[in-house]
């Protein structure tokens, strides 16, 4: 049912309703109907009132508007570009796709194929959007329709900061490699405030031992990484990722190496190093090398000689998680657990850092070799004895 006249002529013909709640809807123009896999845009606006559907309304139809004529914008030539005298130069600039090679160039040695495929895919967002132009070319509102662009596809301003940031190193290299007098149009992009963030939150003590004991209970694969992990504070992708050689259970300490792997590359340079094994993550790694598969592998379920497909392991884990222990509760809450609870019994935060491969707060952090075996392994044992078993 279309509204009644009691709404202003501006939005009286985008609304309608539908079992009392507003919708809003408009035709996509045809000059830029080949952007969009429809030719009608129709959004629930989620209220019954007819004011705040208004108002929702009005501003649809500027947001829409704005977009639309960046796309328009985008596509045309330099306007009156017939009137230029001769002696105008056009740009010199690379165009962003140059600039993005030479990044990869200058920063991709060692660098996972995660950190190839992510810079390609946020560059090919902007092209698509905005072209690809000589890196001076594009303008801060070109970043500012990207913003909007990203935000109506329902991305979270956390990502679409991660994103900027790409963008930005990118261009900023080459602006120093090739020693441009230009600015950035993409380093000082407003993120709004959406409150749109869902924070990860660590697994509260008492569901780690419920978990840790169920682990031991079904002991199979996918349960031994879970354990590993609980009293560790690695990575998933860390830990799925291991060979049976980075695991030390016969050493006057047991340990777990961590290295990078052809199958596997770690997240920064503070993520190589050794972790003590203490309570569920010792049964864990027994577990595991006294299994007799032929497999050099920790973990075969999702590791082998071209790949570690965390992706796999974490929609797994995470729903096996969130089971037993409800929502919000997912496998890297281990990892914030961890810190929580190496903090609880007072643990340097440096070595809290070095434990879990953190990268180090500041630059004397990384002088030295760091703390010892030893010293790491007192700590863990400490989490686990005075936040679980309360022994002193």
């Amino acid at each position: 049912m279309w509204v009644d006249n009691m709404v202003d002529n501006l939005t009286y013909s985008y609304l309608y309703t539908k079992r009392d709640v507003y919708y809003f809807s408009k035709q996509v123009p045809k000059d830029i109907r080949s952007y969009y896999k429809r030719d009608r845009i129709v959004i629930c606006l989620k209220t019954k009132s007819q004011f705040a559907a208004s108002r929702a309304c009005k501003s649809l139809i500027q947001r829409l508007e704005d977009y639309w004529m960046s796309l328009r914008l985008s596509t045309l030539s330099i306007p009156a570009k017939h009137l230029l005298k001769n002696t105008i130069n056009t740009s010199n600039s690379p165009n962003l796709t140059v600039a993005l090679q030479t990044y990869f160039k200058m920063k991709g040695n060692g660098k996972s194929r995660v950190f190839y495929r992510a810079g390609q895919r946020n560059i090919n967002t902007v092209i698509s959007l905005l072209g690809d132009r000589p890196i001076d070319e594009y303008s801060t509102s070109d970043a500012s329709a990207l913003r909007d662009h990203l935000i109506d596809k329902g991305l979270k301003i956390a990502s679409i900061t991660r994103m900027f940031s790409t963008i930005k190193s990118v261009i900023n290299l080459t602006i120093r490699e090739e020693g441009l007098k230009c600015n950035n149009a993409f380093s000082r992009t407003y993120m709004p405030d959406l409150d749109d963030s869902n924070q990860r939150q660590p697994i509260a003590n008492e569901d780690i031992k419920t978990i840790q004991n169920e682990c031991k209970k079904i002991d199979v694969e996918k349960r031994w990484l879970i354990a590993l992990i609980s009293d560790t504070g690695m990575r998933l992708s860390e830990a799925a990722g291991l060979s049976k050689d980075d695991i030390k259970v016969n050493e006057a300490i047991p340990y777990v190496d961590i290295k990078p792997h052809p199958w596997r590359s770690l997240k920064t340079k503070s993520s190589i190093r050794k972790v003590p094994l203490v309570g569920a993550s010792l049964w864990s790694a027994r577990r595991i090398l006294e299994n007799g598969n032929d497999t050099p592998f920790a973990f075969p379920i999702y590791t082998n000689e071209k790949t570690t497909n965390s992706n796999s392991a974490s929609a797994a884990l995470n729903k096996w998680l969130r089971n037993r222990l409800g929502e919000g509760n997912v496998i890297h809450g281990f990892r914030h657990s961890m810190r929580d609870r190496l903090r609880a019994v007072e643990c340097p935060s440096d070595l809290i850092d070095q434990i879990g491969g953190w990268t180090r707060g500041s630059i004397g952090e990384g002088y030295g070799k760091g703390y010892s075996l030893e010293i790491k392994n007192r700590w863990l044992k400490k989490s686990i004895n005075l936040i679980f078993y309360k022994i002193s």
